[in-house]
């Protein structure tokens, strides 16, 4: 018998970059196991530059699309990943048992503002990207019941 995907948010602030980043990866990496969702406190728009170095990496997100957690009221989440401080400290409560995880990443478009070289702003969306994978492709002991978060 086929065991249901496990529905898993990643929630950032603004839902433009990390939570956009997080949500391909797990699409790419771990679409078997976990139906992946992205949202933000607010609505920042998709960052093209996090758009431009997942695509670099063979993840293409250009379809993402800003959510709030408002779009995605319906869906019964079973683990709830805070991919920065801001959302982990607003995170609000989820009907049901969703497990909440916080795994902070730095902030890319943050980083990359005081860059004057433009291959070093990419630079840390890149790292960040890379950082995110890294998370993502060992995901599962967060996901376990008993993780200690």
């Amino acid at each position: 018998m086929l065991q249901p995907k496990l529905k898993v948010l990643f929630l950032c602030t603004g839902n433009s970059c990390r939570s956009q980043m997080a949500e391909g990866w797990a699409r790419k990496l771990k679409g078997d196991t976990i139906e992946p969702y992205s949202a933000g406190i607010l609505k920042h728009g998709l960052n093209p530059h996090a758009a431009r170095v997942m695509a670099q990496a063979g993840v293409d997100i250009s379809d993402h699309f800003s959510k709030t957690l408002d779009d995605l009221r319906d869906v019964a989440f079973d683990v709830v990943i805070t991919v920065c401080g801001h959302a982990h400290e607003t995170c609000p409560r989820f009907p049901g048992n969703a497990k909440i995880v916080h795994r902070g990443f730095d902030d890319p478009p943050k980083l990359a503002d005081k860059e004057t070289d433009p291959d070093k702003a990419l630079g840390h969306y890149r790292r960040v990207r890379d950082e995110i994978r890294d998370f993502v492709s060992s995901i599962e002991s967060v996901l376990s019941p008993d993780a200690r978060v």
